[in-house]
């Protein structure tokens, strides 16, 4: 979708702080908003009745933060952006009302100092630590379509502008690039963000030139590698005919100089060239003669018909055809 969300070579957001030394965690909250994210995340968040949640894919937490209120989402740190979610998460799914929120919010502002209530569960927070030391990486699906595009393969990004979730940022559509990776297939975030099924697709890395990107305010010989699903992509025809022309180019600098031109001859015309060439046996036995002088009127060795006539002196002249 395209939203205050996606800033990806975006301007005018200033100059990004570096930390010599950050840490993980700048507040103890975040800590645990992180760990209330992995236990939603992995279906271990407990609803009213004491059951847990069926796992939620992570493309459709994406979309959660992708339809924050514009403003709520450009003043909140990357952290509170997660908290967001999960509270918005949790009343999609009845855990909790808006109103139980706010009212534990302004408990909080009156008592700071107050108690907090806690369940402790050893065994559940052991599952989630190593579930997290894991990771999370069952988004691949074997599929029977082939993959379309090879390493090395240029491509030209769709200019694909949806109302949903997507993986293709705004900076990367319609811009040039070359594969360089092909990962299998992967379950589609697009489709399975908004509940429509996995319909897992080829995942590619593909490389782009900074400069083709940002422009020529963009460094040179940089590049930046994005992965894109295979409904993203297609063939760069125009790269491609240009490929093929100068493949015929140093075909020809390369081919062999100074030889004779190759003439293509039909089996006819070669049938009617070796007779021109070469006289057929009567005739030659009749030019190297045989010693037999042939009769007036009769047919010379070679099987022509002679003629004779007189010529004004009286005497015969002989012509044949």
């Amino acid at each position: 979708m395209n939203g205050v969300h996606d800033t990806g070579g975006t301007d005018g957001f200033g100059a990004i702080a570096r930390e010599s030394d950050e840490p993980v965690f700048h507040e103890e909250w975040e800590r645990r908003v992180f760990g209330l994210f992995h236990q939603w995340i992995r279906g271990q968040i407990a609803d009213n009745t004491g059951a847990g949640q069926p796992p939620t894919p992570l493309d459709a937490f994406r979309h959660r933060l992708e339809r924050l209120n514009p403003i709520r989402y450009l003043g909140s740190s990357y952290y509170e952006r997660w908290l967001a979610g999960l509270e918005s998460a949790l009343v999609e799914a009845g855990t909790l009302t808006a109103d139980e929120i706010h009212a534990r919010l302004e408990q909080l502002a009156t008592d700071p100092d107050g108690p907090m209530l806690r369940h402790e569960d050893p065994a559940r927070a052991d599952r989630l630590a190593s579930a997290v030391r894991a990771g999370r990486d069952d988004s691949q699906r074997k599929i029977r379509q082939r993959p379309r595009f090879r390493s090395g393969d240029k491509i030209v990004t769709r200019n694909l502008n949806p109302h949903g979730h997507t993986r293709l940022p705004r900076y990367a559509r319609g811009k040039h690039g070359i594969i360089i990776a092909h990962h299998g297939a992967h379950v589609f975030p697009d489709s399975n963000a908004h509940g429509q099924g996995e319909n897992p697709q080829h995942l590619y890395t593909v490389r782009f030139a900074a400069r083709e990107l940002w422009g020529e305010s963009a460094e040179p010989n940089q590049s930046v590698l994005i992965d894109l699903w295979e409904s993203y992509l297609d063939k760069d025809k125009v790269a491609s005919r240009s490929t093929a022309r100068n493949k015929r180019i140093q075909e020809k600098r390369v081919a062999p100089k100074n030889l004779a031109p190759t003439v293509k001859i039909s089996p006819h015309k070669a049938s009617s060239a070796t007779s021109a060439a070469a006289p057929s046996r009567s005739i030659a036995r009749s030019a190297a003669g045989s010693g037999r002088k042939n009769k007036p009127g009769a047919a010379p060795a070679g099987g022509r018909r002679a003629i004779t006539t007189k010529q004004p002196s009286g005497k015969p002249a002989r012509r044949s055809r």
